[in-house]
C-alpha cells in the first residue's frame, strides 16, 4: 500500500521576537521566529558594513608590507 504523499497546507500565523505578526501557508498552525523583515538590520538600514580596506591595512601592518616594500 502505497503512502498519501499529498501534504495539506494550512494557513500559519508567524510571530517574531519583536511582536510582529503576519499569515502565511504551512503545516503548522503557527511558527515562532527571532527576526522579521522589520527588525532584521538588513532590512531596516541599521546595519554596518565592514571596510575591507582596514582588514587589508590590518594585514599589511602586521606583517610588515607598505607601499614601499613593493
Amino acid at each position: 500500500m502505497a503512502k498519501e504523499k499529498n501534504v495539506e497546507y494550512i494557513d500559519c500565523t508567524v510571530t517574531c521576537a519583536c511582536g510582529e505578526t503576519f499569515t502565511t501557508k504551512s503545516t503548522k498552525e503557527s511558527i515562532s521566529i527571532e527576526t522579521c523583515s522589520k527588525c532584521h538590520p538588513f532590512y531596516t538600514g541599521q546595519q554596518r558594513s565592514t571596510s575591507k580596506s582596514s582588514n587589508v591595512e590590518k594585514f599589511n601592518a602586521k606583517y610588515g608590507f607598505n607601499k614601499e616594500n613593493k
